[in-house]
């Protein structure tokens, strides 16, 4: 029989990573994660060994993916391939949703 469990999750008693990010509803095979009112920085490039996918609630950033440079903004999505490098340059207060497949979390996401 297939895995039927529903899953909710109140943001209030959601958890919250070492980074900041807090953490959404979780299955096997995909993850989500909100990114809540990041301030402005820079981060390093990096390769990830899942895919994520992302969605702006508001804010402005720009992503570079493998020397390609896109600006987000609020209603933007993007897509990051699994291992390619990439970073983010947050512009002003951002809030985004991250989706992760595998889940980043086990991955250790969380720890750098």
């Amino acid at each position: 029989m297939a895995d039927s469990t529903v899953k909710k999750i109140t943001s209030g008693s959601a958890p919250k990573g070492e980074m900041g990010q807090i953490y959404l509803a979780s299955g096997k095979r995909v993850s989500m994660r909100l990114w809540k009112d990041e301030p402005p920085q820079s981060k390093e490039a990096v390769r990830r060994p899942y895919e994520t996918v992302g969605y702006v609630i508001s804010g402005r950033a720009e992503l570079t993916v493998e020397q390609q440079t896109v600006k987000l903004e609020p209603g933007d999505s993007w897509l990051v391939p699994a291992d390619s490098e990439h970073s983010y340059r947050i512009l002003e207060n951002f809030t985004a949703v991250e989706a992760t497949a595998p889940p980043a979390q086990v991955h250790g996401r969380d720890k750098t």
